[in-house]
Formats: structure tokens, C-alpha cells, sequence
């Protein structure tokens, strides 16, 4: 694929979008359940960032509805501003389509172990600082 200033542009304004569209659907959430201590606003993004993936890869994959640049624009662009769950949860969701189990079950507990480890770790450190 070209990484022309023209992709970087449709990347980066649906990026923004996205992250823009989290701020407000996490924020909101969060007003609504009364400022909870459970982080309900980001469980609502990834889970809603995970159903919208799933629908525009359907209409990408089986419909060929879209164009390579709103491709870009939405699954790269928006949704990856809004949550990168999204595109593990389609990742992972495409190696059990295509059966391989091994890879889909490594893919979510090295992200999820190491993901989390990795918070950790970069928390500690900060108190070495």
C-alpha cells in the first residue's frame, strides 16, 4: 500500500474523528451511570468500536460497498482513533474464521498478559524516575 500525503490526511481526519467520538461516548457514558468507579465508558467504546468494525468489514468484504479511501478513512482512520480493541477483537475473530485456533487463543492471551504486564511495568518504572 502508498503511504501518500493523501492516505496520511484520510487516516489522520478519521483519526481524529474517532478519538474525538471516544472523548464523548466514554464521557458520556460515564455522566450517565453517575461518575461509576468501573470503567463502563471505555468498556462501552471497545465493545461498540467491535460492532461497528464487524459491520463496515461486512459491508467491505461482503458487499464491496466501499472504496479503498473510506476503507481507510472508517477501519483505519475512525475506528482506530475511536479503539484499537475493535481491531484486535476483528483480528483475532478472522484467525478463528479461518481456523486457526492456535493463533487466535495466542493472540489474546499474549495481548491481554502482556498488554497488562506492559502497564504495569511502564507504571513502575515511573516510580524510578
Amino acid at each position: 500500500m502508498k503511504y501518500g500525503i493523501t492516505h496520511l490526511l484520510i487516516v489522520g481526519l478519521g483519526g481524529f474523528i474517532g478519538s474525538v467520538l471516544r472523548y464523548l461516548t466514554g464521557g458520556a457514558v460515564h455522566q450517565l451511570l453517575h461518575n461509576s468507579s468501573f470503567p463502563y465508558g471505555t468498556m462501552t467504546v471497545n465493545i461498540l468500536g467491535c460492532f461497528l468494525i464487524g459491520l463496515v468489514t461486512g459491508l467491505v468484504e461482503l458487499r464491496q460497498l466501499l472504496s479503498p479511501e473510506i476503507r481507510l478513512f472508517l477501519l483505519i482512520g475512525v475506528l482506530g482513533g475511536f479503539t484499537t480493541f475493535s481491531t484486535f477483537g476483528y483480528e483475532t475473530m478472522t484467525l478463528i474464521r479461518d481456523g486457526e485456533l492456535l493463533s487466535a487463543g495466542s493472540n489474546v492471551v499474549i495481548q491481554v498478559i502482556v498488554g497488562l504486564s506492559a502497564v504495569w511495568l511502564g507504571y513502575t518504572v515511573t516510580q524510578y524516575l
